[in-house]
C-alpha cells in the first residue's frame, strides 16, 4: 500500500470545496459535494455509496471518495477530498479498509459519522476461510489474520449495515425519516432475496472449495457452507509464497477445484500463473469494490448475481 500523505487542513483548500469527485451513479453525477439543498453524504467507496443512494433516494446528494476503477485499498485522501468531508452533512465509511479515510474522518468536523463496521459483526480471517478450515493447521493464514472488512459480500451482514445506515439517516435528517425507513425496508428485502438465491443456488454443488487471488470472500464462504482458499491475504496486492502456490495446487487436486478466480480491479497475472501450474481455468469473482465498464452488472445486486452464476459453474451446480 502506498505511504500515507499528510492531510492538508480544510482552511487551506476552501476554494475547492464546491468541487466534487466523479460519482458512481446518476444520483450523484455532477452535484457539488456539499452545501446543496439535499442531505449531503460522502461515501468512502462503492458499497457505501450504493447504500446511501438506495436508502436516501431523492433526498440525498451522494459523492464518493474512491473513483470508479480505483482499487479502494490504495486510496490516498487529497486536499480536495478533505475539504469535501468538511462540507458534508454525513460521511459513510468502513473503518480499517482505507486508512487514509479513517484519518480524514477522525480529523473532520462532519456532524454525522457512520462507520459501517460498527453496524454488524466482524471476524478474523486469513488465507483460508470456511468449512474445511479446521482440517488444516492454519499456519499459512496467521500472519495475514485480522478483522476482515469485506462484510458487504455477505448479503446478511450487508443488510444489517443497511438497517443501521437507515436509522442514522433518520436521526440526522428527521424531516425525511419516513422515506428513509421505507427505502431501507425495500433494500433489505432485496438483500434477503439475494441471500436466498445464494443459499439455494449453492446448496447442491459438487465441490465446496473455491480459489481466489484476494481473500475477500470469507464471509460469503462461511454464510453458504463453502471454503475460500486465497492465494493472497486480505491485501489484494500482496504476493504469495512459492510454498503457498504449491499448497494450493494440492488443494485443487484434492477438492476438485476447477477455477482460479481473480477480480476486475487487480491484475490477473498471479491467478493465471497458479492456474497454469495446476491445470485450472480462470474466471472473475468480483468483490464489488467498484462498478466499471468491465463489471458483470450495473450495480451491487446484479454483480452479486453474476458472482453466484460464476460460483455455480466453478463448483459444479447440480
Amino acid at each position: 500500500m502506498n505511504a500515507r500523505r499528510p492531510l492538508i487542513p480544510a482552511a487551506a483548500t476552501t476554494v475547492v470545496t464546491a468541487l466534487a469527485l466523479a460519482s458512481l451513479s446518476a444520483c450523484s453525477g455532477s452535484a457539488a459535494a456539499g452545501n446543496t439543498d439535499k442531505f449531503d453524504v460522502v461515501a468512502s467507496f462503492y458499497p457505501m455509496a450504493f447504500l446511501a443512494e438506495r436508502i436516501g433516494g431523492g433526498h440525498v446528494n451522494v459523492t464518493t471518495l474512491t473513483q470508479p476503477g480505483q482499487e479502494p485499498h490504495d486510496l490516498e485522501i487529497s486536499a480536495r477530498q478533505t475539504a469535501q468531508l468538511q462540507e458534508s452533512d454525513a460521511v459513510l465509511y468502513l473503518k480499517n479498509l482505507q486508512p487514509s479515510v479513517d484519518d480524514a474522518v477522525a480529523q473532520s468536523e462532519v456532524k454525522t459519522k457512520i462507520d459501517a463496521a460498527s453496524l454488524t459483526t466482524l471476524e478474523e480471517h486469513g488465507n483460508e476461510v470456511g468449512g474445511h478450515a479446521a482440517a488444516h493447521d492454519g499456519s499459512h493464514g496467521e500472519e495475514e489474520a485480522g478483522k476482515d472488512p469485506h462484510i458487504w459480500l455477505d448479503p446478511v451482514r450487508y443488510a444489517e449495515v443497511a438497517e443501521g445506515v437507515g436509522k442514522a439517516f433518520e436521526k440526522a435528517d428527521p424531516d425525511h425519516a419516513a422515506d428513509y425507513r421505507r427505502n431501507t425496508a425495500a433494500l433489505v428485502g432485496k438483500l434477503d432475496a439475494l441471500d436466498t438465491a445464494f443459499k439455494d443456488g449453492l446448496a447442491g454443488t459438487r465441490s465446496k472449495v473455491f480459489v481466489t487471488t484476494h481473500a475477500a470472500f470469507g464471509y460469503l464462504a462461511e454464510r453458504y457452507g463453502l471454503t475460500e482458499e486465497a492465494i493472497n491475504g486480505l491485501d489484494p496486492e500482496s504476493e504469495p509464497s512459492a510454498g503457498r502456490v504449491k499448497e494450493l495446487a494440492k488443494t485443487a487436486k484434492a477438492d476438485g477445484v476447477t477455477t482460479v478466480f481473480y477480480e476486475t480491479l487487480v491484475s490477473d497475472r498471479t491467478a493465471k500463473t497458479v492456474a497454469e501450474d495446476a491445470g485450472l481455468r480462470t474466471d472473475v469473482l468480483d468483490p464489488v469494490e467498484g462498478i466499471t465498464s468491465t463489471s458483470r452488472g450495473k450495480d451491487y445486486i446484479s454483480v452479486m448475481q453474476a458472482n453466484l452464476k460464476a460460483l455455480q459453474t466453478a463448483l459444479g451446480s447440480e
